[in-house]
């Protein structure tokens, strides 16, 4: 839904209103569209119309989810909005069903989402948010939004009342120190891999490429423009700096890290150590699909039938020290090797930088909020078990945080397949009920020991144990 918000609907205060609407905000939507009761439930969003990622929509790239990782279904696989009845309002389930395809492509799980959002009611696109406030007065939130055309110019302000709030803002693509410059500077061609189609005309016309970035986006940009440069004349590096181009964790087990019951596991950990290990599961989620590996190796393979090796350079361990322009035309990347602490210069013609995504900064639009903010000891800010911000107790709504808070419930946090159980969780805590009833057990693995009160034994059967037995 697009347009102006009617005043009188502002005027009512609203059960939740929803920052961003992106897959897991749009999850949250969905999910409020079926609360028994009904639910006063808004959403803003400054772009236009729903967007997932469009310059990655590259062509066969697939989600490294499976198709029930939906917007609904882990929660409610009953609801409207699933995945399977888009595919039914559109007569292609048998074509699915007989594609046998359990990881569907981006670009369809975007055509999915877009679908849903076009449909939902109380979605309201081309409205920026610019402050949320807390007022003791009327004991609600205040949400101030700009409304905004097409080309994000300001056509009227608004400002509604809820007694809940939701932000789901998203991440913004990152972009190393000493690349920032140069990514900043009109005209000069290197792109972060989020604007890649934007740019792959221009990237598959210069004469020597360089991908910076060893994870999933990285791996689909390299293996697209492999594909796409003529053999014996390939012309491109792909540089990291993780030690390998490692695959994903995949295994069964390892899934289980996505797991409501890993999250509540990790929630319960200890600050120092919740911080120590997130650096450390980088497979978990930055690695590459052995599909996407595999098929890496066979195109460049297949570059080798008729005799020669292509002009593909792969080097891992390497970092980018400095970087600076070579006359007006190309790139110069100063880099240093991990492992072998050598240095060495690259000079190329254009690069993508597949360096991920970082969570978007909300500090301006919660100023108003930061006297009753509590933070931790690294000044970011507390979530609770139930994705609430921790708040000063003469708050009495809440605002809960949706892919902000890895730092305290773990890996999961980005991962599409958690979006149904957080938005439940959210909605049975927003509600006081639970119109989503959510499972105790999800893992066959046990993440930590279970403190339990050793039973009582018979003073009869208790035997003393030597000291110098092992037990």
């Amino acid at each position: 839904m697009t347009g102006s918000t009617p005043q009188q609907d502002l005027d009512q205060p609203h059960d939740l209103v929803g920052v961003g609407i992106g897959p897991f905000n749009l999850s949250l939507a969905a999910l409020a569209h079926g609360v028994p009761g009904g639910l006063a439930a808004t959403f803003y969003e400054q772009k236009p119309a729903f967007q997932w990622h469009p310059g990655l929509l590259i062509e066969g790239a697939t989600l490294q989810v499976p198709f029930l990782a939906d917007l609904v279904t882990l929660a409610d696989p009953a609801s409207p909005w699933t995945f399977l009845n888009y595919l039914k309002s559109r007569e292609r389930l048998f074509p699915f069903y007989f594609a046998e395809k359990f990881h569907i492509q981006r670009a369809e799980y975007d055509a999915y989402c877009r679908w849903v959002s076009e449909r939902l009611p109380g979605l309201h696109f081309g409205h920026q948010v610019d402050s949320v406030r807390w007022n003791p007065e009327r004991r609600l939130f205040e949400v101030d939004f700009t409304q905004v055309d097409p080309d994000g110019e300001a056509e009227a302000l608004g400002r509604a009342y809820t007694r809940n709030v939701v932000l789901g803002v998203g991440t913004e693509p990152y972009v190393p120190e000493p690349l920032k410059p140069l990514a900043d500077a009109p005209g000069v061609p290197v792109f972060h891999s989020a604007d890649y189609l934007a740019h792959r005309e221009t990237l598959l016309a210069a004469g020597h490429v360089t991908v910076i970035g060893s994870g999933q986006s990285g791996a689909e940009v390299f293996l697209d423009l492999l594909r796409s440069r003529p053999a014996g004349a390939e012309r491109i590096h792909w540089l990291a700096r993780t030690e390998a181009f490692a695959p994903m964790e995949y295994s069964k087990l390892g899934l289980e890290h996505f797991t409501p019951d890993y999250t509540r596991y990790f929630h319960a950990l200890p600050e120092p150590v919740r911080g120590d290990l997130v650096p450390r599961q980088w497979q978990l989620h930055k690695g590459i699909d052995a599909d996407t590996i595999a098929a890496i190796h066979d195109e460049l393979y297949r570059r080798t039938l008729h005799g020669g090796w292509p002009d593909a350079v792969l080097t891992p361990g390497v970092r980018v020290r400095t970087a600076g322009r070579v006359a007006t035309t190309q790139v110069e990347l100063h880099l240093e090797h991990l492992q072998q602490g050598t240095r060495s210069r690259l000079t190329t013609d254009a690069v993508v930088l597949a360096t991920g995504y970082r969570e978007r900064p909300v500090d301006r639009m919660l100023a108003g909020l930061d006297p009753y903010l509590r933070h931790d000891s690294a000044g970011r800010a507390r979530v609770d078990e139930r994705y609430r911000l921790v708040l000063d107790p003469s708050v009495t709504g809440s605002v809960f945080v949706q892919n902000a808070e890895k730092h305290t419930h773990g890996v999961g946090a980005p991962d599409l397949g958690l979006a149904a159980w957080r938005s439940a969780t959210i909605l049975n805590a927003v509600s006081g009920k639970e119109p989503y009833p959510l499972p105790r057990r999800t893992a066959f693995t046990s993440f930590g020991l279970e403190t339990r009160e050793a039973p009582s034994i018979p003073a009869q059967d208790r035997k003393l144990t030597p000291l110098t037995q092992n037990v």
